[in-house]
């Protein structure tokens, strides 16, 4: 399945299948889940959550997108454009994932309060 990206200000209140739409205005990427489900995935751009890369033609985002509050928990990967699914994550890598990331992002704040 290939994304189509968008870059503008604000994120349109109705979002259409198959766009990653972004904001640098609000470091945000937004997007239907790729599943089909109707969920909107919220992806916010920073150190500790997703960076993105624009390479001229395409956008790719790291991490992995892992709806793990969504019903159909789905999991996968935009990379050029391209959505690249990955397999399901079991309840103990999703409570271990989500545990190492709210660490990540204490020490990230930590750091820049001082």
């Amino acid at each position: 399945m290939k994304l189509k990206h968008v870059f503008l200000d604000n994120i349109p209140d109705n979002l259409e299948d198959g766009i990653l739409y972004i904001s640098i205005k609000y470091a945000t990427a937004i997007h239907k889940c790729c599943c089909g489900c109707g969920n909107q995935v919220v992806t916010p751009l920073s150190p500790v959550d997703w960076k993105l890369i624009f390479d001229g033609e395409t956008v790719s985002l790291y991490p992995s997108i892992g709806n793990w509050n969504f019903t159909c928990q789905s999991h996968y990967w935009i990379q050029e454009n391209e959505v690249i699914w990955s397999r399901k994550w079991s309840r103990r890598e999703i409570t271990s994932a989500k545990k190492k990331e709210a660490r990540n992002r204490s020490l990230f704040f930590r750091k820049e309060t001082k």
